[in-house]
């Protein structure tokens, strides 16, 4: 490989250099970040951050400076290189659960035990009997046995009720049948499948005397533990490249009538009595399908962080980059124009940056919920009635009045949040420009990383359904006039005690107001589509685009209303210095004001808003707001705490060196320049000279 020459090595960009930049951004703000920093995370969390992140930068195996470069196989063998590691420093470290995901936020891949160290363990601790845990569960919490969770097939995703792959009940030797009848039954988009795992929690329909009592989860053993080659008349694979996520080995499963013990039904809420060859319902159906519940709660208080790095990328960037001149500078002012001053850049960044926080607060709110309802289960579990909830897409099994709160909650703010964190990376990488689009921006890899999130564990748009389901059930109650008992009801039934006055509120004045505002908008969409489906007795199929909207204008409520809440606590008051908090309402108003202004059809039709309002909004709010905002956005993105070995980003560095960055990466780390190909169509000889050490390759 020609080595760069020390002449190059010695250039330096043009202009102001980037650190210098960044200083004199930093310098316009006075919002401490550390004090930021430690209202977001917690200072034990941050101080935990650093102290693993030292600890992963001393192992060669995470080293990042060839990510970019490998091909698909190498980049599945580093990353089972580091999942090993990783396993064995939790071990050496004695780390603690929080420790482990921290290194898995730092290292920022998907990595081969990632579905045994989630779903798999999750499921098997939630889902099985004492008995199965000691048999399975402590074995797989010990890394004896490797799982994965096998429920996607390649004919269904969203519809689990669907689902084609069948467990029969054998009553003569108390075993279960597991079988793949079609080639959609096969198992598909299996994380951790593809070459890793060896055992898998399978959803399958239980059959028992030809009758189908829909599905439940198997724990199956599908590769020898010494040679780690498929068991007989079981069929396993990788599913291929994928868009992203490549460090991952999805896989496909078929099987060929694979006989398991009654034992392997997961049976702490249903099994099948082997006494009476009998199905024993659950006492409370919807703790079967708990998981996905909690997955999703990950996913939403996840999604700020998320969406935080490609903000966090490109406010640095376009701090940095400089594009045209401003026309309307004076004379003596003229030269270009930091990026960022451009107001058509701010207002695609400054309100994608007010959407992490609050998506931050959102998703911290949405765990405690979850968390909170465990209990609840956990304790009237077992006193919990039968319910006529009907299941939908995305169930197992119909929901108990307990969780529909926290299910539907969870459904539509999960769509909601990964649907904004995946439209805003591309946003962001948009924003970069042309360097944008380079893997060393760090906004693609990882934009393309998380993509599956907006169809895994839920569909966002089939999701919506559920949300829709839970309101229209939540109308007929107060309309038959029962007392409200949560914050749904409460919103309904406010807006129905002052419908034929309209509403008033002063969403330019008051922060009260505009959460008011998005409440009052959930409320009317929410009689509006109960009409059309019980007056007007709408086919269910032709109110979903209506229920997509519904559940869209409830889950930013939410939203608004979680941030709101978050700054208007008192730990809160107490943390922030005035100015901080200044600066967080003012994010706060930004980003209910910018969605208002979005959705400004439907506040209008609703009455919560005037016409003139929202006008006022759009000309005057926002504006000033972007205008107030922008001298505090590089301080604001510090605050997320991003490392820069966790950024892996050439754009996004926090100490402004992008062009020298970039440059070192594709002229120093880019193994492609080390080969010398062979240009002429007339010869065979493809690559003349491969300091790769890759053999000489040929047509």
């Amino acid at each position: 490989m020609t080595l760069t020459p020390s002449w190059v090595k010695a250039l330096e960009p043009s202009g102001p250099q980037g650190h210098e930049l960044l200083k004199q951004e930093r310098a316009r703000s006075n919002i401490p970040v550390e004090k930021l920093s430690e209202f977001l995370f917690t200072k034990e969390a941050i101080n935990r951050k650093h102290r693993v992140l030292q600890v992963l930068r001393s192992e060669k195996v995470f080293d990042k400076s060839q990510n970019y470069f490998a091909g698909r196989i190498d980049r599945f063998e580093t990353a089972l290189a580091r999942a090993k590691k990783l396993r064995q420093l939790k071990v050496e470290h004695n780390w603690s659960l929080e420790d482990f995901h921290t290194a898995g936020d730092l290292i920022s891949e998907p990595g081969p035990y990632g579905l045994h160290e989630s779903m798999f363990l999750i499921t098997l601790r939630e889902q099985g009997t004492p008995e199965q845990h000691e048999l399975f569960f402590k074995k797989a919490d010990n890394y004896e046995i490797i799982g994965c969770y096998a429920q996607t097939e390649l004919g269904h995703g969203s519809n689990v009720r669907g689902l084609e792959t069948t467990a029969t009940w054998n009553a003569e030797d108390k075993t279960f049948t597991i079988h793949s009848p079609y080639l959609t039954a096969s198992k598909w988009w299996i994380g951790s499948l593809g070459r890793t795992a060896n055992y898998a929690v399978v959803m399958a329909q239980l059959i028992i005397d030809d009758k189908s009592y829909g599905p439940h989860p198997f724990v199956v053993q599908i590769r020898d533990l010494k040679s780690h080659e498929p068991l007989e008349n079981i069929h396993i694979g990788d599913i291929g490249p994928k868009f992203g996520y490549n460090t991952m080995d999805n896989g496909f499963l078929l099987f060929n009538k694979v006989k398991v013990p009654h034992v392997n039904m997961l049976a702490r809420f249903s099994r099948v009595d082997p006494s009476t060859n009998k199905y024993v319902r659950p006492s409370s159906p919807s703790l079967v399908y708990g998981t996905l519940t909690f997955v999703r709660s990950t996913i939403v208080f996840q999604s700020g962080s998320v969406l935080a790095r490609g903000v966090t990328i490109a406010i640095r960037y376009c701090a940095i980059r400089r594009q045209f001149q401003d026309r309307d500078v004076q004379e003596w002012e003229r030269g270009e124009n930091q990026v960022l001053n451009y107001t058509m850049v701010q207002i695609r960044l400054l309100p994608l940056l007010a959407a992490t926080f609050a998506l931050h607060f959102t998703g911290r709110s949405m765990m405690q919920l979850y968390q909170m309802n465990q209990k609840k289960m956990n304790r009237r579990g077992s006193q919990a009635g039968p319910t006529q909830r009907g299941a939908g897409p995305e169930e197992t099994h119909s929901g108990s009045e307990l969780l529909a709160d926290l299910h539907a909650t969870s459904c539509g703010l999960k769509s909601l949040a990964s649907s904004v964190a995946a439209e805003g990376l591309e946003m962001c990488r948009r924003a970069c420009g042309g360097h944008g689009y380079s893997s060393f921006s760090g906004i693609g890899p990882w934009y393309s990383d998380y993509l599956p999130t907006t169809t895994w564990e839920g569909d966002n748009y089939m999701l919506t359904q559920q949300v829709a389901r839970y309101l229209l059930k939540s109308a007929r109650s107060v309309l038959k006039g029962e007392t409200p008992n949560n914050d749904t009801t409460v919103i309904l039934s406010d807006f129905l005690s002052r419908v034929d006055m309209g509403a008033a509120f002063d969403i330019i004045g008051k922060d009260e107001d505009l959460v008011a505002a998005f409440a009052w908008r959930t409320a009317y969409l929410t009689f509006e589509a109960l009409r059309h489906r019980d007056k007007d007795k709408k086919a269910w199929n032709d109110l979903l685009v209506d229920f997509y909207r519904l559940s869209k204008a409830h889950s930013q409520y939410l939203v608004v209303k979680n941030f709101y809440e978050a700054l208007h606590s008192t730990p809160t008051t107490h943390e922030l210095d005035h100015d901080t908090l200044e600066v967080m309402q003012k994010l706060f108003r930004l980003y209910a004001l910018h969605t208002l202004e979005q959705e400004s059809s439907e506040f209008y039709t609703s009455g919560a808003t005037t016409v003139r309002q929202i006008i006022l909004a759009r000309t005057n709010a926002v504006m000033k707001l972007l205008k107030e905002i922008r001298p505090h956005a590089v301080r604001l993105v510090d605050a997320w705490d991003f490392p820069d070995w966790q950024l892996d980003s050439s754009l996004g560095r926090s100490d402004g060196k992008v062009y020298e960055d970039l440059f070192f990466r594709a002229s120093e780390l880019n193994p492609l320049n080390a080969i010398t190909v062979d240009p002429y169509p007339d010869n065979d000889v493809l690559f003349k000279k491969d300091m790769t050490q890759r053999l000489k390759s040929k047509l």
